[in-house]
């Protein structure tokens, strides 16, 4: 029997983020999840490394590559939109959660229960604050990333991703922050 999850899960490419905006630089589900595991693991790195507390950043790299996964089956639904009104905000969380479920079911059985966990983002809380923490940066990066390139139309984004990140109250996020955001306002020729 042929089983769809991959093939589902290599069409993230199609999925855009930041539909309502004008973007210089596309941004599709796959990059945004690549770069939100990229940053997780490191998140827990330094939590494991430089603060020396138990952290596993390898689970949190793969929970951070499936955590929007739910949008194949529900699409990306712009932010200002998703939280405009609580009881929208949660019955999109209820869809994302029964579309997540949905997924796992493309799975043989005995596959399902190591990938159920990293769709629904079943984590220990220590650890859904870091992957949470990575999915703000990584929407913080392009923000910076897109107004280096010249593009106005996300400087209020920019704005609110960083307010977003200063509320949060994590080590790690500060010295992930003060130790690699500069260089992201950077050339090439400047890194």
């Amino acid at each position: 029997m042929a089983y769809n999850f991959f093939a589902l899960i290599s069409r993230m490419k199609h999925v855009f983020r930041w539909g309502m905006m004008r973007n210089s630089l596309s941004d599709n589900l796959s990059e945004h999840s690549h770069m939100t595991a990229v940053l997780a693991h490191a998140l827990g790195v330094i939590r494991r490394d430089v603060f020396g507390e138990d952290c596993n950043p390898d689970h949190l790299a793969a929970a951070a590559l499936y955590h929007d996964a739910s949008e194949l089956l529900t699409g990306d639904l712009p932010t200002p939109i998703k939280y405009a009104d609580p009881t929208l905000t949660e019955r999109y969380k209820a869809m994302e959660r029964d579309a997540s479920a949905r997924l796992a079911t493309y799975l043989p059985d005995k596959m399902r229960a190591a990938y159920l966990p990293l769709l629904c983002e079943d984590l220990p809380a220590d650890e859904l604050e870091l992957l949470k923490a990575a999915d703000k940066l990584a929407a913080h990066i392009k923000c910076v990333e897109e107004l280096r390139a010249g593009n106005g139309e996300f400087r209020r984004a920019e704005e609110q991703t960083r307010h977003a990140l200063d509320s949060i109250d994590l080590k790690e996020v500060k010295y992930f922050r003060e130790t690699f955001m500069p260089s992201f306002r950077l050339t090439l020729d400047e890194i």
